[in-house]
């Protein structure tokens, strides 16, 4: 995943795919770090280092970590960062939120998330995601949980415009789907984490017999992200109540919709002929007034 240091917007989301890599102790430095309203240029090295009951050696390895050059990096991009509008966006749930007041930072979370992932999106994998899929014979989609129903969400939006494709979400059927599948076809797995077994260990036998594969997960350097030929990945902020695979699902779901409308361009006339059949055969299983 490739990020442009020098936009703001990316280095949240920089910063939350590498928490994964960090330990215990690390992601609660972080965490604070984060979680300080008054950090400005001024805030300096030792000060954090106290506060966090660190080292300042400690604090900055750990921004070496994230990638930064050092702790003045690491500060003048979170800075950067927490000006921004979108970071206004994402607030926690209070129990004192009324019913709108609720809609608003639940709407919030979402559009950050969305505003967040497009600032990431790489448009390279976007379109070699979209060529693998118009190309392949068999398309076969793995996923657990919520992911496998974001799975079928993008299954039925491809079967509209006439590319079929079948979703497995159990452990035992994704391996017996993937033994099946060559060169010709295409493997993708859906995991917020990164981390599903089930899901890495059908992508990885996928590969194993030719198939080209695809990452659809929340963290570019997960273990399942590693295996792809291709990585679509989201970013999410998460909190208490909604965690972060309800805003990541949001943000999947649209970067799907793009791969989406880059395969119906592939064959727009095709794509626009089974939209109209697919749609004309469900017409009459809808009540008209």
């Amino acid at each position: 995943m490739n990020f442009s240091y020098s936009d703001p917007r990316t280095v949240g989301p920089r910063i939350r795919m590498m928490m994964p890599h960090l330990t215990p102790l690390e992601g609660r430095v972080v965490d604070m770090i984060l979680g300080r309203r008054d950090l400005d240029e001024t805030t300096s090295l030792k000060t954090i280092a106290d506060d966090a009951g660190v080292s300042e050696a400690m604090v900055v390895k750990i921004a070496k970590k994230l990638g930064f050059a050092g702790f003045k990096d690491f500060r003048a991009g979170i800075v950067e960062y927490n000006r921004l509008p979108t970071a206004e966006l994402h607030q926690e749930l209070s129990p004192d939120d009324t019913g709108a007041e609720l809609a608003q930072k639940v709407f919030r979370t979402s559009i950050h998330a969305i505003e967040e992932t497009l600032s990431i999106l790489d448009p390279e994998a976007l379109e070699r995601a979209a060529d693998l899929i118009f190309a392949a014979h068999q398309r076969d989609f793995y996923g657990i949980g919520g992911s496998a129903q974001i799975a079928r969400d993008v299954s039925h939006k491809f079967l509209r415009i006439g590319v079929r494709t079948s979703v497995f979400d159990d452990a035992h059927m994704m391996l017996m789907s993937a033994a099946l599948l060559g060169p010709n076809d295409v493997a993708i797995g859906f995991s917020h984490s990164g981390t599903t077994t089930a899901v890495i260990e059908a992508l990885e036998l996928a590969r194993r017999r030719g198939a080209r594969t695809i990452a659809l997960t929340n963290y570019a350097t997960s273990p399942l992200a590693e295996i792809a030929d291709v990585v679509l990945c989201s970013t999410a902020q998460g909190s208490p109540l909604l965690g972060e695979n309800a805003a990541a699902r949001i943000a999947q779901l649209v970067i799907f919709d793009a791969v989406f409308a880059a395969v119906a361009q592939r064959d727009l006339a095709a794509a626009e002929r089974n939209l109209s059949a697919t749609m004309k055969a469900v017409t009459a299983k809808r009540r008209t007034a």
